[in-house]
């Protein structure tokens, strides 16, 4: 069975750091491109970045959020560092193509 088991997140003032795990199980992990992704409060899910045989972020993150994986853990992480009011919302990891989405990570900024 396919699983996603997202963590890390939590309350932190502006200009501050988290790092967001994601662990997998259920499928050959080091095969699949890991994407993480967001959905603020009345907003769609929007891809935040992608990992595979290249790296990609979205605009707004460039330069602060930093992907990885560790195949041997299973693993995709999220380093995110100053962050903004504006990158609160509920964190995502999938595969792509997409499988069954976990239940994600509450990253809340805010002073």
């Amino acid at each position: 069975q396919v699983r996603l088991v997202e963590s890390g997140g939590g309350l932190v003032q502006p200009g501050g750091s988290l790092r967001l795990s994601c662990v997998a199980s259920g499928f050959f992990f080091s095969s699949y491109v890991m994407n993480w992704y967001r959905q603020a409060r009345g907003k769609e899910r929007e891809l935040v970045a992608r990992i595979g045989s290249g790296i990609y972020y979205t605009d707004a993150v460039k330069g602060r959020f930093t992907i990885s994986r560790d195949n041997a853990k299973n693993t995709v992480y999220l380093q995110m560092n100053n962050l903004k009011p504006e990158d609160t919302a509920v964190y995502y990891c999938n595969r792509l193509p997409p499988t069954n989405w976990g239940q994600g990570t509450q990253v809340t900024v805010s002073s």
